[in-house]
């Protein structure tokens, strides 16, 4: 039996903030997810303290990895889509640092999923160009080039067809407008047209929500690539926040 490498991950998500310490040699998690809701404004300082009260919550006293919905450039946020504009610019390192008594890295959300997909998952010991989609609150994705991350792609404001395609194309979207699962299934095919054109990838990984629930709308889209579902599903942002977390330094 391998050794426990433990880490300590935290997914911010746009309704939940979800945290639990990870066995790094297998990728699990060693304990259920603890979960409090996002704050509402979702701005830094309620956020920092919600970050604090999980870590106690584990009693947890080693390193973090913390993912966050926007660009993240060593450990300072410089966009916010999704969240209070007030995070651009802040020193999120920094910030969750001092709030929590522990080291903190904080890592692009969908490049952490990715991080954890190709150390552990759908995208394990693929070579050539890897690309993890995450269908949300927005679109994320986590671009990889034999296994090593070309961070903070934002491929979600992409503008296609004159719209920003996470306005469209997201998990949201369908929700909010009351789509059907195949005419929703009919943007998506859209959007991985556009970015199979640009980035030709050997695999593209469809993760978030949406990948629990493919029979519904995978086999409306046929691309020119392998597109397969994301294998860790709600797991893959915390564990790729703890391997962050876990590294002599950040991967941006």
């Amino acid at each position: 039996m391998a050794k426990q490498e433990l880490s300590f991950g935290i997914d911010i998500g746009g309704s939940g903030m979800k945290a639990a310490p990870v066995d790094l040699a297998v990728g699990e998690l060693v304990a259920p997810r603890y979960r409090i809701d996002t704050p509402q404004p979702a701005a830094p300082e309620p956020m920092a303290d919600v970050v604090k009260q999980l870590v106690e919550h584990f009693e947890w006293s080693g390193p973090v990895g913390v993912t966050f919905p926007g660009v993240v450039r060593h450990g300072v946020t410089h966009s916010a889509a999704n969240v209070d504009r007030s995070w651009i610019g802040t020193d999120a390192d920094a910030l969750f640092t001092a709030a929590a008594g522990c080291e903190v890295h904080v890592v692009n959300d969908a490049d952490a999923a990715g991080l954890a997909e190709v150390r552990y998952g759908a995208g394990k010991d693929r070579r050539g160009v890897v690309l993890l989609l995450t269908f949300g609150t927005g679109i994320g994705s986590g671009l990889f080039v034999d296994g090593v991350l070309v961070p903070n792609t934002e491929l979600g404001h992409l503008e296609i067809d004159g719209h920003n395609a996470e306005q469209r194309a997201a998990a949201s979207a369908r929700e909010r407008e009351g789509l059907s699962w195949k005419a929703w299934a009919g943007r998506v095919q859209r959007y991985l047209e556009t970015v199979v054109m640009l980035f030709s990838p050997e695999l593209v990984i469809v993760g978030g929500g949406v990948s629990r629930r493919t029979e519904k709308w995978l086999h409306h889209v046929d691309v020119a690539v392998e597109l397969v579902p994301a294998a860790m599903e709600n797991e893959a942002g915390i564990v790729g926040a703890a391997l962050v977390g876990a590294m002599p330094a950040p991967v941006t």
